[in-house]
């Protein structure tokens, strides 16, 4: 998806100001799971002592859940016009309390993992989603970013939303990859956001409120949770080809190179390491161009990448956990209704092939 109005959803600062916290998305689905009926823990009169936090926090921590596709909404019997929040099958698969991967984000993967789906569409971080995918400079400053960002809603089609609404989005974005994005950061502020060790943003040296994008190979980036995005973004590519050029992946809008800011020549180095790891999976040339192919099917490969990253990290799914094509796609029924037509056919197409898929995984990780 190029445009923004098909990527994003048209939401600004609903953050309340505070970037994510370590902890904030494993509290975000335990809260979720654990919603007496009809009622949104959310909105509880002790939801500040439940979740240890402010008032305002709580309902950051609601938002960022739902930004990184950890939480849903599910239909309320008890009163229809407020949708329950539930965890979605990544949320559980990730932050289950007794048979989550990584309930405590100790892995490096699982960072970067929510990095993806944060600006995977349909995003509710439209900001996120221009400032890696069409915002071109290297160095900057947050007043350019801010005017970019406007000149880019503009065009979009959208009415233009308050510039304060838009300049706290900036800023959020900034104090969320870069320790240094404030002068007024606390203590708190600079140690516990889990998005700045992925080393994306920092400060430009020498001068003062300017940044800049760090290029190349990320350290931290596993190979095959790479690899994951990779088929991932080829997934909602084309509904038939399973192969794309590395530049493509590179370049390509909404892709890992754009969300990660990655060159062609760093994708085939990862890639190169860990295509072997995965049955299915190919790097080739084509016409002289380096070139990754799936055999299977993309989202079940893409799978399969990610269950091995967890696996090779002594972490195997619970028997009530099952990653599949729909926790990694996040594809849930009750987001069809809503879906646009293209959207909805093939996120239906996808759920007529899960029993199939959960039964393959559930079968490979038994094997082993």
């Amino acid at each position: 998806m190029e445009r923004l109005s098909d990527a994003a959803v048209r939401a600004f600062a609903r953050h309340e100001t505070f970037h994510p916290r370590y902890g904030w998305f494993r509290k975000a689905v335990q809260a979720a799971s654990h919603a007496a009926v009809g009622d949104d823990p959310f909105l509880a009169d002790d939801a500040t002592v439940e979740l240890g936090v402010g008032k305002n926090m709580v309902r950051a921590i609601k938002f960022w859940g739902r930004a990184a596709k950890l939480i849903g909404e599910a239909p309320n019997s008890v009163r229809p016009r407020m949708p329950l929040p539930v965890p979605t099958p990544r949320g559980s698969a990730l932050f289950d309390d007794k048979q989550g991967l990584d309930p405590f984000m100790e892995l490096p993967g699982t960072q970067w993992l929510i990095h993806w789906w944060m600006l995977q569409p349909v995003t509710e971080l439209p900001v996120w989603w221009l400032t890696f995918n069409r915002f071109t400079a290297v160095e900057f400053s947050e007043d350019e970013l801010v005017n970019f960002v406007i000149d880019e809603i503009d065009r979009s089609g959208w009415d233009r939303p308050n510039e304060s609404s838009l300049k706290k989005d900036v800023s959020c974005l900034l104090r969320m990859y870069c320790s240094s994005a404030s002068d007024r950061s606390t203590i708190d502020d600079l140690l516990d956001c889990p998005m700045r060790e992925l080393g994306l943003i920092e400060p430009a040296w020498g001068e003062r409120h300017r940044y800049r994008f760090l290029l190349g190979g990320k350290p931290t980036l596993p190979d095959l949770v790479l690899l994951f995005t990779c088929l991932d973004w080829m997934s909602g590519q084309s509904a038939t080809s399973k192969t794309v050029s590395l530049n493509r992946l590179a370049t390509g809008i909404g892709s890992p190179g754009k969300s990660f800011r990655l060159t062609e020549a760093d994708l085939a180095v990862s890639l190169g390491r860990c295509a072997g790891a995965v049955p299915g999976v190919q790097l080739s040339q084509a016409a002289g161009a380096p070139t990754l192919g799936c055999v299977g099917g993309l989202q079940q490969t893409a799978a399969s990448a990610l269950l091995e990253y967890y696996r090779v990290n002594g972490r195997e799914p619970g028997s009530g956990i099952s990653l599949s094509a729909a926790t990694v796609s996040g594809v849930e029924p009750e987001v069809l209704e809503g879906a646009r037509p293209a959207e909805r056919a093939r996120k239906a197409d996808v759920l007529a092939e899960l029993d199939d898929i959960n039964e393959s995984m559930k079968a490979k990780a038994d094997a082993r």
